[in-house]
């Protein structure tokens, strides 16, 4: 895909946030350099999938977010390696980094320094708490924006606050980035100028916990957490079948109708407990029962069966093992087999949206440690002997 041809980006980018952004714009053309520490950045070996290789670990991470990017080490903070940064910057056109305002200062690669050297570069910065406030320099990680947003309340048990397992402020944060630069080089191209554009994963657990906030903020209402079992429509619930789980969904008015004649509980739909949405919301626990009892006697392939002829959106509970092999998975293409040196095909997972004018290419593997390092600095009018010097004094 070559929607972004031409535009250079710099990835500074570590574990989530940064890196998912450079992956979605490498996704659509964009020339990706992924920048990290000599030795590899620590993202580079969290969850490995080789424990203990001797070649060199590699994380699960890293290969999911670093597809369609070349790789380049560097230590920005190493005398002799203000050149390298400074041609760098130069040619490029955005720079991503996840850090807040003294993390992207300490590197150089601070808004205002970046524009000494290319006055229309757009800086994509994204912090835990923003750029401002009495958490300016505060750091932290996905969990913790979850925990402040007031997501983590209620989610799981309501004595037991729990996190998402998957990072789901970091990745929207990334998207969201995403966003913001392609509106800025839309902006750069109407009117030639670059600028900062700033996600916080805080503000990014906001906005996906919202309607909890406004609901809270109007009524006061101190919802807590009720597991699996939602709050404001049902059945809207995990059940036990005889051999699994599923989850359903009924939300609305017909698909409750639909749901009540499938249960055989015609006189439900007379019952004032259960007239709308909010008022099966109050009396949700008892409909989770009927369900359990109905689904708890059936399999889950009965189960789903049922529920699909009845046009109630359903699914079965799967463990990552079982996602894998799915047919819908696999009809549809979402994981393509990428090789990379020293592990062999692993499932990508890749860019999640369909186009109908566009083709979308094969991914390119993340890249190995350096791999593209002395490529680049040539491409940056270096010599052989000045790359070699910059390996000596552990510039790169």
């Amino acid at each position: 895909m070559d929607i972004l041809n031409g535009i250079r980006v710099l990835d500074f980018g570590r574990y989530i946030a940064g890196p998912f952004c450079g992956a979605l714009l490498g996704d659509l053309g964009a020339d990706v350099i992924r920048i990290e520490k000599i030795t590899g950045s620590e993202d580079r070996y969290t969850t490995p999938v080789n424990p203990g290789d001797p070649a060199g670990e590699v994380g699960a991470n890293f290969l999911h977010l670093n597809r369609n990017k070349r790789g380049m080490t560097l230590n920005p903070k190493k005398n002799g390696a203000e050149e390298v940064l400074r041609r760098l910057v130069a040619r490029t056109d955005v720079i991503i980094a996840n850090l807040p305002q003294s993390g992207l200062k300490d590197i150089g690669i601070d808004y205002n320094s970046l524009t000494q050297i290319k006055a229309d570069i757009i800086l994509a910065s994204s912090s835990a708490f923003g750029a401002g406030g009495p958490y300016l320099d505060k750091v932290g990680f996905d969990g913790v924006a979850q925990a402040m947003s007031g997501n983590m309340h209620m989610t799981g048990p309501a004595d037991q606050p729990t996190r998402s397992f998957n990072p789901y402020v970091d990745f929207t944060t990334g998207a969201l980035n995403t966003i913001a630069v392609l509106s800025a080089l839309m902006h750069r191209n109407a009117t030639g100028e670059g600028q900062e554009v700033q996600g916080a994963l805080l503000a990014s657990a906001l906005t996906v916990g919202g309607a909890s906030l406004i609901e809270e903020a109007m009524t006061g209402i101190g919802r807590e957490a009720s597991s699996n079992r939602g709050q404001t429509a049902a059945p809207s619930d995990t059940f036990k079948t005889l051999d699994g789980w599923v989850l359903v969904s009924a939300v609305g008015q017909p698909l409750y109708e639909r749901w009540a004649k499938l249960m055989g509980e015609d006189e439900w739909l007379n019952d004032k407990r259960f007239a709308t949405d909010a008022s099966r919301g109050v009396h949700s626990v008892l409909i989770s029962e009927r369900m359990q009892a109905w689904t708890i006697e059936r399999t889950t392939a009965e189960v789903i069966k049922s529920l699909e002829q009845a046009r109630i959106p359903c699914g079965e509970v799967l463990a990552p093992k079982e996602t894998l092999t799915h047919p819908q998975v696999g009809a549809m293409g979402y994981l393509e087999d990428v090789d990379y040196p020293g592990i062999g095909l692993f499932p990508m997972p890749r860019l999640p949206i369909e186009f109908s004018k566009l083709t979308r290419d094969a991914s390119r593997p993340p890249p190995t440690l350096g791999q593209h390092t002395e490529e680049i600095l040539k491409e940056l009018g270096f010599t052989s002997n000045e790359i070699k010097a910059f390996r000596d004094q552990r510039i790169i």
